[in-house]
């Protein structure tokens, strides 16, 4: 039997947390739309974002309430980065469940070729999302915080890193919410005259 300190996790992009922030979108419609609407859609998720291996992954399938613990895990992130993207700080509690989930996630206790070597855990929520954690939090504490920007589109409310030169992009993608908001604007001049 495989044991998860066989397995290596790879190391998590740095805006991995708002690939997971995203799978809810729309958020400012009445309608917002769910990408994980059950634990199958979790571990593809995890599976596919996180790069986490199948031997890892069978481990929770069985695991209990592992859906609602990692949508209670997104929404917490996701309000500390609205936050943050506002040129504000995380609230007190949100940065307590957030270190609560830490805490449970897996210990990162040694690089290997492809990712890190984790302390063997019990399945859960913190476990399986513990790359996405990871990335919240080195965010959170890193240099690039300060690029944190939310998706200008009201409707959209993406959260994303601005890598960009001069450190003003505005739009969650230009394809998407900034030709969307060209397109209004062109609009509203053609109607006016």
């Amino acid at each position: 039997m495989l044991t998860q300190a066989a397995v290596a996790i790879p190391a998590p992009d740095a805006d991995l947390c708002f690939a997971f922030t995203n799978t809810r979108y729309w958020r400012g419609t009445p309608t917002p739309m769910e990408e994980l609407r059950g634990a199958d859609d979790l571990l593809r998720w995890a599976a596919l974002a996180e790069r986490l291996p199948p031997a890892l992954l069978e481990r929770f399938a069985a695991a209990p309430d592992l859906l609602a613990d990692a949508l209670a895990l997104r929404e917490t992130i996701y309000r500390c980065f609205t936050a943050v993207a506002h040129g504000g700080d995380p609230a007190a509690g949100d940065l307590d469940v957030l270190n609560r989930a830490l805490a449970d996630a897996p210990e990162r206790r040694r690089v290997l070729r492809g990712g890190w070597e984790t302390s063997p855990s019990r399945p859960s929520a913190a476990v399986l999302l513990a790359p996405m954690l990871w990335s919240a939090a080195d965010l959170l504490a890193g240099a690039q915080l300060a690029r944190v920007r939310q998706c200008e589109n009201p409707q959209c409310g993406w959260l994303f890193l601005d890598n960009s030169k001069g450190g003003n992009r505005r739009w969650c993608s230009m394809s998407a919410c900034g030709n969307r908001a060209k397109a209004h604007r062109h609009y509203l001049r053609q109607k006016e005259r």
